[in-house]
């Protein structure tokens, strides 16, 4: 009875996502190379104008790290138009919200408005992109702004080196050897002409693609659009062409330090296919069945019955060139961090010999199911979805579709898969130690 109601609550769920999520949209080209999605949803009188451009932590020159990080700030701080210290003002005061980020692969701004002040938002992101005041002074203020967030979120918080030192080990010739954030002393010797010259490489229509999304009318919507952003000049096409990685043949083993933690942890890494990749997903599910919730097969292993660890987990961190795998573990107690490896290993052997059960492969279809359904359950969430699939994989239908992919998936699969990248002599084994040990 029990597997009767399982069964016919992931029928329902199937027959709900595959009904009620489908994303319309509509996608098009302005003549300067901007790419424009409009998705109508009247369910709220709410919209969100969302600009992501295609450029990254990747796209910098490698002694001007922290570039693009700077750019998501430095973009806030005025227009021709708009005074300095504003932007943040018009927006609240018009009862929105904004914000901004940056990835190794692109950056992302967007704002949240009442419908009535669609046009407000259009207008914002057309100032960023043709009106953008980039002086000194405003490098300056941020300069000191990013500082500050490194000192918080890198500099003073116990595990924040750990990818950091992944990459570096792992990536010898590829730009993802490097962090976001980048180095300060980078930004600090950077010139306003550096400034100047990379916003206007990177900061250009046929660079970026527009959303609107929510309460909109979508022909009033089309006409603000080419009224604000078609006059801004095409620049010049990007070209890029970033050094292949040699694969790795010997496992790599490493050290790292943090002066902020207490207790060491144990990390293995594995290179692995960009995010546009049938694998991709499949590593996707293969870290949820090690590491999601507490029955999962780390977290139920080493902290729940055997007790030799405080955490434990695996991340895939999918990107658009290439992506790694991360499994690690905090040891509790006497446990050592050897003891921890051949535990792990253990766990990601049987995955790689044996096919996970028909139980376990529900619970994962269950829960893709229900992160497809979230990920469109707001404006905001499909506005992000549709910008991303767009710029990184260069099919917006993805926000559709992207599940049947999760749906095809088989157990062979991920036994297979374990079995290709999960391999001891293609990775990194790199222990994360406290400073004090060094």
């Amino acid at each position: 009875m029990k597997k009767s109601i399982l069964s016919l609550a992931s029928a329902m769920l199937f027959v709900f996502a595959t009904n009620a999520q489908k994303v319309e949209f509509e996608e098009y080209d302005l003549s300067n190379g901007m790419h424009v999605i409009l998705h109508k949803d009247n369910s709220a009188p709410v919209v969100t104008t969302a600009v992501m451009y295609h450029v990254g932590a990747k796209d910098e020159q490698p002694d001007r790290t922290g570039m693009a990080h700077f750019f998501e700030h430095l973009l806030f701080e005025g227009t021709k138009n708009i005074k300095k210290g504003d932007w943040f003002k018009i927006v609240s005061s018009n009862g929105g919200k904004n914000n901004a980020n940056t990835t190794d692969d692109r950056t992302y701004y967007y704002e949240i408005f009442p419908s009535n002040n669609l046009e407000l938002g259009l207008w914002m992101e057309s100032e960023r992109l043709l009106h953008p005041i980039i002086g000194q002074e405003g490098v300056d203020t941020q300069n000191e702004v990013v500082k500050e967030e490194k000192r918080l979120r890198v500099d003073n918080q116990p595990y924040s080196r750990f990818l950091e030192n992944v990459k570096k080990n792992m990536f010898k010739k590829h730009p993802y050897k490097g962090t976001t954030i980048g180095k300060m002393k980078h930004l600090d010797d950077a010139t306003l002409e550096e400034f100047i010259a990379f916003n206007k490489k990177f900061y250009v229509p046929n660079n970026a693609t527009l959303v609107v999304a929510g309460d909109i009318n979508v022909k009033q919507a089309k006409k603000w659009i080419k009224e604000y952003f078609e006059r801004i000049p095409r620049g010049k096409d990007i070209e890029r062409n970033f050094p292949k990685e040699d694969p790795i043949t010997t496992q790599i083993e490493a050290k790292a330090y943090d002066p902020n933690i207490q207790i060491p942890a144990i990390m293995e890494a594995y290179r692995t296919p960009s995010m546009k990749t049938r694998d991709s997903r499949v590593l996707d599910m293969i870290s949820s069945y090690l590491s999601s919730g507490k029955s999962s097969v780390l977290y139920k292993k080493l902290v729940d019955k055997k007790k030799m660890a405080l955490q434990a987990g695996a991340i895939n961190l999918s990107q658009e060139d290439y992506g790694t795998y991360i499994i690690y573990a905090l040891p509790l107690g006497k446990t050592s961090l050897s003891d921890l490896v051949k535990e792990i290993d253990e766990e990601v052997v049987k995955l790689q010999t044996n096919l996970i059960s028909e139980k376990d492969y529900q619970k994962l279809q269950n829960k893709f199911e229900n992160q497809f359904v979230n990920s469109n359950s707001s404006v905001e969430g499909i506005a992000n979805s549709l910008a991303r699939y767009n710029v990184l994989y260069g099919d917006t239908n993805l926000i559709n579709t992207e599940i049947d992919i999760y749906r095809s998936i088989t157990r062979e699969e991920i036994r297979d898969v374990a079995k290709k990248y999960l391999q001891t002599n293609k990775r990194l084994l790199m222990e994360y130690l406290p400073e004090s040990k060094k």
